[in-house]
Parts: structure tokens; sequence; C-alpha cells
């Protein structure tokens, strides 16, 4: 088996404003929004760490300062907890906190784009092979969906996106893969079409949130035009990438929940609820009872 250069970085995006939330995201990001008792932002930090990510670059913006503050010790609170005896809760805070210099957080002053907001994490990642999470999406699987990522890249190197199946009759709706040979646990890329006309998708795989991506990236997104909705697309900056680089796909086998939008956010509380042993048959009698009381 070829030696790939191993991922240790990891590109979080979190600087948009979380408009479709308002006014709960006025003052508080919507990645800090609970989905059961922690905020978006944790799910995908784990899901990372279970990958073996061992620094996070998170792309900021203004009024995004609660989000360092989170992965940051509260000494108040610990303190509180200590002269409490409140060990269980201290332990648990402990556990999520990250080693000291495995953060790193740098400004997105302007909202230009997906792409843009990568390459503002440029100086940081530097020369090295790294993955981008888009920290709306919470995926829940055995094999969490980053981890199933680095399992491809480690047998094909290059860059890996990971990809679901929806409907055919949606395929217009979403960046779509065309979909090559088997390659250990993924498949060679052969194309890729953001949002194509009905009929014309290469197949029903969607582009889903998360990326493993090569340095040579962030050049291209440095002179990469603006696209779709007058902003910097990543996409356009990966089918760049394309012609000098393979790309993999990873088919994820598992539930994403798109936490960017309110369905989706509120699914993901219901069904990440229901996976607690100590909290799903309260919940679930009660979801019974209401569905019941709608009949």
């Amino acid at each position: 088996m070829a030696q790939h250069k191993k991922v240790r970085k990891a590109v979080l995006p979190v600087a948009g404003l979380g408009t479709r939330f308002l006014p709960a995201t006025k003052v508080v990001p919507k990645e800090m929004l609970p989905v059961v008792d922690k905020p978006i932002i944790q799910y995908v930090v784990d899901e990372a760490i279970e990958a073996g990510i061992e620094h996070f670059v998170f792309v900021t913006g203004r009024n995004k300062n609660v989000i360092e503050d989170y992965f940051d010790i509260q000494y108040e609170l610990e303190s509180t907890l200590k002269a409490r005896n409140k060990n269980a809760e201290l332990s648990l805070l402990s556990s999520l906190l990250p080693k000291a210099g495995t953060s790193t957080f740098t400004r997105q002053q302007e909202p230009h784009g997906l792409g843009h907001a990568v390459w503002c994490a440029r100086e940081i990642v530097g020369h090295d092979p790294f993955a981008l999470i888009l920290p709306d999406m919470v995926m829940d699987a055995e094999t969490p969906c980053l981890k199933g990522m680095m399992d491809v890249y480690e047998v094909a190197g290059g860059n890996v996106v990971s990809v679901e199946e929806c409907d055919p009759e949606q395929a217009h709706k979403y960046g779509i893969v065309g979909v090559g040979e088997a390659i250990g646990s993924g498949f060679r890329i052969t194309e890729m079409v953001e949002k194509p006309e009905k009929g014309t998708a290469p197949s029903n795989y969607f582009i889903n949130g998360r990326y493993i991506l090569q340095p040579e990236i962030f050049p291209i997104l440095g002179k990469t035009a603006r696209g779709a909705g007058n902003e910097i697309q990543l996409t356009d900056g990966m089918l760049t990438l394309a012609k000098e680089q393979d790309f993999y796909g990873y088919k994820f086998d598992g539930q994403t929940f798109d936490c960017g939008s309110k369905e989706g956010f509120i699914i993901a509380n219901v069904a990440l609820a229901l996976k607690r042993d100590d909290i799903r048959p309260k919940v679930e009698n009660e979801l019974k009872a209401l569905i019941a009381a709608l009949k």
C-alpha cells in the first residue's frame, strides 16, 4: 500500500450568519445550538477526533467568539462544580476540552462564500492535506463518516469526498459525482456536476459536506472567479483541481442531519434523543402522545 501524507488538520468554516434560525442566532451562533445536550459543533469535532484529526482550524466571523470560549477552560464554572462535588459534570467538561495548542481561530472578514472561507485557512494548514468539515451536517453511523474517508485516503491518496444517495428525481438540487471503478472501500470520481439539469445527472450520489483535500486547492481558490450567488465556490475550485489530481468518493452509510435547516435540526434532536437510553423512554412516550393528539 502506498504511503500518503497523514491528514492531521481539519478546517471548520463557522463564519455563516445563520439567518435561517433568526432570531435565535442573533446572539447565539448556529453552530452552538444544542442537539439534545451538545452544541452542533461538538458533534463534528467528535467525529474528526475519532478519525485521527489532531488540529482544528476554525474560520470564524464577527460575533462568533462564543465558539472560541466554548473550546476553552471556564474557570468560574469549573470552580463552582468542584465546590458542589459535581464530579461527573467536571469529568465531562474535561473530556470535551481540546489539548492546548490544537485549536486555531482565523477570521473571514467578509462573507465571500465557502471557497473563500477555506482559502482563509491556507497559512495555518500550510502544505499539508486537510479535512474540510461543514459543521451544519451532523452525521450518525457505526463508522464515523470522516473515519471511512480516511480509510479510502490511505489506499488511494489524492482528494476524497463523502457522498450519499438521493432520489434520482432530486439530483438536480445537489452537487453530483460520476462513479468510476472501485478503489478500496471507495471509488474513482469521473466527474462532478453542480446542480445538473433534470435527467442529465451522471448518478444519484451527492456530495454531503465532508472532504479531504490536497493543499494545491489553496492557490486555485485564490484565483477562482466568483460563481453562483456572486461567491467563491468550493466546487469551482475542486473542478479545476480535478484536472490535475484524482478525486475519490466514499459512500457514507448512515444518517445525515442538515442542522442548517429548521427541519433537519428538529429531526436531529429527535433521532439522537431516541438513541439515548437515559432519555429515550420519556421522549418516545411523549412523541407518541403528541402524534396521537394530532390525528
